[in-house]
């Protein structure tokens, strides 16, 4: 884990600790990754619940509860997927907030449609969910380093501006 993730874990940590506000995780293609980055700074137990890395489908709908209809419509790879997982895991793991991915890591899994490299992030609380796809194919290690270094920067922005709400 690079130096810019642990200065922007120790970022949110501030931000979530001075608040009184709590984070989670649901991960799939990135596997605890965001989890990991963000508890690589001492004293996260006092704002990180947990992570439900719910790599399998059907962990998505058992402990995240992700429709089965909207993973068959929409694909478990995409944008409303994405959110369902973070509203999941905010109630799941009783979280304000939550971080979720969903995607094609590589070097195998892609199709016509769902490419190698896409990446679904979502990130914020039940009535705020705000999502980016990534779509750049550079091996499965970059893709998953640059997932969970972007789920940190965005995450860090969001709350960022959620905590500047409360004041």
């Amino acid at each position: 884990m690079g130096l810019e993730t642990k200065v922007l874990s120790r970022e949110i940590q501030q931000i979530l600790y001075d608040n009184g506000m709590t984070l989670g995780t649901a991960e799939s293609c990135t596997g605890g990754r965001i989890a990991e980055a963000i508890i690589a700074v001492p004293g996260a137990s006092n704002y990180f619940k947990g992570a439900i890395v719910s790599y399998a489908t059907e962990i998505k709908e058992k402990l995240l509860h992700v429709d089965h209809e909207l993973i068959e419509e929409k694909g478990v790879v995409s944008e409303e997927v994405a959110k369902a997982m973070v509203a999941g895991a905010c109630d799941a793991l009783d979280v304000d907030f939550a971080i979720s991915s969903t995607g094609v890591a590589g070097p195998s899994g892609g199709t016509a449609a769902t490419p190698v490299g896409t990446i679904w992030l979502a990130y914020g609380c039940k009535d705020d969910i705000r999502t980016l796809k990534l779509s750049e194919d550079n091996g499965r290690d970059i893709n998953l380093t640059n997932a969970t270094n972007t789920a940190i920067r965005l995450f860090l922005a969001y709350v960022k501006e959620k905590a500047a709400e409360k004041e």
